[in-house]
């Protein structure tokens, strides 16, 4: 497949699961973090206009002018932007001009594709393909969470439960002391945070070749656990008790019985299934219950050709920082990763939500160690 079937097919991609979106969806904004998703389709089609088209096609005409104002992300080297908490104060422009932006931009991005050849522009389209798959699953997540603070709990399309999955093996891996490579291998595609091939030392360690169940977490609940101080880092304590957490985000106890929204609909928790939507202070207060602890992203890397992976985004125990000789790019892409080393933890595998052939065993992802509305699970070691 070239460059310009791929183009294709992943932009159609994430206009189908929007298909399933009614009008009034697509400019909700419930929190700040969860942009809406007039916004995801919006802001991966300004990548590709700004820094493709604007670049490279000499009297290039933008869609419209404001468009780069209202749907820059993050890129200060790109220009000013809106705050991102105002993300859904856009009633205008309206959803059809967004898809009408689509349509201009990918007709213009096929036409130029079709006769270039340099390395340089066809790497810089592929990086805006894989953006377009990581704002696919935040437009499953942020729709996910939408939906899941609706009060009616709309269902989004009945073959949706993301949250079904169950572990398919109960093994312990035992990985012996020794030291191994880390990082990134070969020419295909990845990001600038995961280069830099360096050597680590690990004493012997057990992982499991699980991952932690809805029922195990109702155990962990049902301990009073929640209540429990000796469990919880400082910080996670606090979050617990500003913020009166007593369950995973989406669980309800209704009638003495755990539900939990799923993008099918409310649902009675599956107990066998792979626990999902837990933050980095839970799956830490877990693992402390539990006697264990979660694995260094150093670890899950080392281990995971032995592990079943690829169910829920697995928290490690590792800050996000930067590998030796990492090195940022110059410009508006150097933004993309390397200014967020900083109060972040380490995730490691790929979701149910995560775009097919879109995760590595060498992907670091990162999030706050507050943040749960993604599919975040837990794999113990010891």
């Amino acid at each position: 497949m070239n460059i310009n079937q791929k183009y294709k097919q992943i932009r159609q991609e994430t206009t189908e699961f929007c298909s399933h979106l009614h009008i009034e969806d697509y400019a909700i904004q419930v929190v700040k973090f969860a942009s809406p998703p007039k916004w995801h389709l919006a802001h991966t089609t300004w990548f590709f206009e700004t820094f493709i088209l604007k670049n490279y096609i000499e009297n290039y005409t933008e869609f419209n002018s404001n468009f780069n104002f209202l749907f820059n992300s993050y890129y200060n080297n790109a220009g000013d932007r809106i705050l991102q908490a105002n993300r859904g104060n856009m009633s205008r422009p309206t959803t059809d001009e967004i898809f009408e932006y689509r349509a201009y931009v990918d007709t213009k991005i096929q036409e130029f594709l079709q006769n270039v050849s340099d390395k340089k522009i066809i790497d810089l389209v592929t990086l805006g393909l894989n953006h377009e798959q990581q704002h696919q699953e935040l437009l499953i997540t942020d729709v996910k969470y939408m939906f899941g603070h609706n009060p009616i709990f709309p269902m989004f399309n009945n073959k949706f439960n993301l949250v079904k999955d169950k572990n398919k093996s109960f093994e312990n891996i035992k990985i012996k002391e020794g030291v191994y490579e880390i990082g990134h291998k070969g020419n295909d595609f990845c990001y600038d945070n995961e280069l830099g091939v360096h050597k680590v030392y690990v004493a012997d360690f057990e992982i499991n070749n699980y991952l932690v169940t809805n029922g195990d977490f109702i155990d962990f609940i049902e301990s009073g656990a929640y209540a429990d101080f000796n469990l919880w880092l400082d910080e996670g304590w606090t979050w617990v008790n500003i913020n009166n957490i007593n369950s995973p985000m989406y669980w309800h106890k209704i009638k003495g019985e755990w539900h939990y929204y799923t993008l099918a609909g409310l649902q009675k928790v599956d107990k066998k299934a792979i626990l999902s939507h837990i933050n980095y202070y839970e799956a830490n207060a877990f693992a402390e219950w539990k006697g264990m602890r979660l694995p260094t992203e150093f670890e899950w890397e080392i281990a995971s050709k032995q592990l079943n992976w690829g169910k829920r985004w697995e928290w490690t125990n590792s800050a996000y920082l930067p590998y030796p000789n990492f090195k940022k790019e110059n410009g508006a892409v150097g933004e993309y990763n390397g200014k967020f080393m900083s109060n972040k933890i380490v995730l490691k595998g790929a979701s149910v939500a995560t775009s097919k052939k879109h995760s590595r065993s060498t992907y670091r992802n990162f999030f706050g160690p507050t943040e749960r509305w993604q599919y975040t699970g837990i794999r113990l070691a010891k």
